[in-house]
């Protein structure tokens, strides 16, 4: 793309980012979930589970992540770290299309391993990141295999992207961005401190891939790894400290707008 069509582009994303990027689109978005919560490991727990079903209907992805959060009595962390087998079961009848009662007592069983060993989640994704490292990648396949360190049923891995298989990793990247990520708005949190928003990579699906190409700014087909890596690289020359603040740009485009 060239230098002022760049430009031109990154002053139309400028404003949408700043019409989208607002708390009055939060009561409808997953991010309305962990927005419960004011302990930093509430809030993290509520938005991994809210950003892995977030796939499919906004209103039912906010209806059921509100029922996993009654599940732990309105109180993740004590639940996650304090539950005993006969209290995780409860979730064994819980569904969000593919994702069901087997995956979701995993998962439980996951975080309590891990919260066991770590105070964050942060610390998993840290753990991989090495100095030259251009974006989140590695940090993503760090936490990945930590999640699955314990015994785990096999259909449970796809619901943790695995950018070494080239998997977009969308909800992932989107957990991320709400962790990392922190401006003026107040949407995203920025509860982490040790991961540079430089980092981040575009949380991409069928809205802002759409949107992206429309715009030039992926010429990839699918909506895959490599997909990511083409569009974040181009908004870090909008943006390079923070450039997957254009999600809110691409997706409002593409959501409220049509823009197709």
């Amino acid at each position: 793309m060239k230098r002022a069509d760049l430009l031109l582009l990154k002053e139309f994303l400028d404003e949408k980012h700043l019409l989208y990027n607002n708390n009055k689109f939060i009561e409808s978005d997953p991010v309305s979930i962990p927005r419960l919560f004011t302990k930093k490991q509430d809030i993290e727990i509520a938005a991994f589970f809210a950003a892995t079903i977030a796939w499919g209907n906004r209103q039912s992805i906010v209806k059921n992540a509100n029922k996993l959060m009654q599940l732990m009595d309105f109180a993740p962390h004590s639940f996650v770290t304090e539950a005993t087998p006969k209290e995780i079961r409860r979730f064994s009848d819980f569904v969000h299309r593919t994702f069901n009662g087997i995956d979701c007592m995993f998962f439980i069983q996951a975080l309590q391993h891990i919260y066991k060993k770590h105070n964050s989640l942060e610390s998993l994704f840290t753990k991989g990141i090495q100095p030259q490292d251009e974006n989140i990648k590695n940090g993503l396949v760090s936490f990945r295999e930590a999640f699955f360190t314990i015994k785990h049923p096999a259909r449970t891995q796809k619901h943790v992207s695995n950018p070494l298989k080239n998997s977009s990793a969308k909800r992932l990247c989107m957990f991320l961005r709400w962790m990392v990520r922190q401006d003026k708005a107040g949407v995203d949190f920025g509860i982490w401190k040790n991961i540079p928003p430089a980092l981040l990579c575009l949380p991409l699906d069928l809205h802002t891939g759409n949107v992206s190409r429309k715009l030039g700014l992926l010429k990839r087909k699918q909506n895959d790894w490599q997909a990511v890596e083409e569009v974040t690289n181009l908004l870090k020359q909008m943006d390079a400290k923070d450039p997957v603040k254009y999600d809110f740009a691409l997706f409002g485009l593409g959501v409220f707008e049509g823009f197709k």
